[in-house]
C-alpha cells in the first residue's frame, strides 16, 4: 500500500494505466466538487466608478439608467438641473423619469441614480 501511495505521490504510473487514470479522476473531482463543498468566501465586487465617471446602464429598449457620483453634483441651481445636465453631457437630449438618491451604510449620500428615456 505505501509503494501505491508513493507512486501516486510521485506521479510514476503511465499515461492510459489504471492508476493514472484514478490520479486524474481524483484531481478532477477536487477542482470540480470543492467550490461547492467548501466557502472560498469569493463575490463579486461592487463596481467602483473612477471619480468624475458616470455608470451608464440599459433597462430596456430607449430607457436608460446613469449613476452619477454625489461629488459632481455640487454647485448652484436645483438637484434637478443639475442631475439634467450631467446625463445630458453624456447622452444628448433625454427625459429624466425620476431619480434616488443612493445612501452609504452609515447614511452619506455616495451615487445619485437617474432613470431616463429618449
Amino acid at each position: 500500500m505505501s509503494r501505491i501511495l508513493r507512486s501516486y505521490f510521485f506521479w510514476t504510473y503511465e499515461r492510459g494505466s489504471f492508476h493514472y487514470d484514478v490520479m486524474v479522476t481524483l484531481i478532477l473531482a477536487f477542482i470540480f466538487l470543492t467550490p461547492r463543498i467548501w466557502n472560498y468566501g469569493d463575490r463579486p465586487q461592487a463596481e467602483k466608478l473612477a471619480p468624475g465617471s458616470v455608470l451608464v446602464k440599459t433597462a430596456g429598449p430607449g430607457d436608460l439608467v446613469y449613476e452619477i457620483p454625489a461629488a459632481q453634483i455640487r454647485g448652484s441651481g436645483s438637484l434637478d438641473s443639475q442631475l439634467q445636465q450631467n446625463v445630458e453631457s453624456i447622452s444628448g437630449a433625454v427625459v429624466i423619469d425620476r431619480y434616488e438618491a443612493v445612501k452609504e451604510p452609515h447614511g452619506k449620500i455616495s451615487v445619485y441614480r437617474v432613470w431616463a428615456h429618449r
